[in-house]
């Protein structure tokens, strides 16, 4: 049985990260799930509904999750690194908004591989 790689930064684990979302359909699914997130945070503060903060981790989980599940087939990198995971998931909503996410995850494969 291999062991699993120990990641001791977030810079370290951002790759492995990247290559775990090589699927187009799956980071779609975690952008439309983190846009989804912003979306509710700024609706709960402008109407003030804070029941409304309840739906953030479902909609950004969700998404990410079906990703996971149903097209990558892989088990999410948030049961292992949670914090390093939810980091990595603004960075990389953050590169596919800025045009970098291609650039991004061949340099994350040639780390891996």
């Amino acid at each position: 049985m291999a062991t699993e790689k120990k990641y001791k930064s977030f810079w370290s684990f951002y790759p492995y990260y990247l290559t775990e979302h090589s699927d187009l359909t799956n980071r779609t699914l975690h952008f439309i799930g983190t846009a989804g997130l912003f979306a509710i945070l700024v609706a709960a503060i402008a109407l003030q509904k804070w029941w409304m903060l309840a739906l953030i981790p479902v909609c950004g989980y969700g998404f990410a999750w079906v990703g996971h599940f149903f097209i990558e087939k892989n088990k999410p990198a948030t049961f292992t690194y949670p914090l390093y995971s939810l980091g990595s998931d603004f960075v990389m909503f953050w590169h596919t908004l800025t045009g970098q996410i291609g650039k991004k995850l061949e340099e994350a494969k040639k780390t891996i591989s």
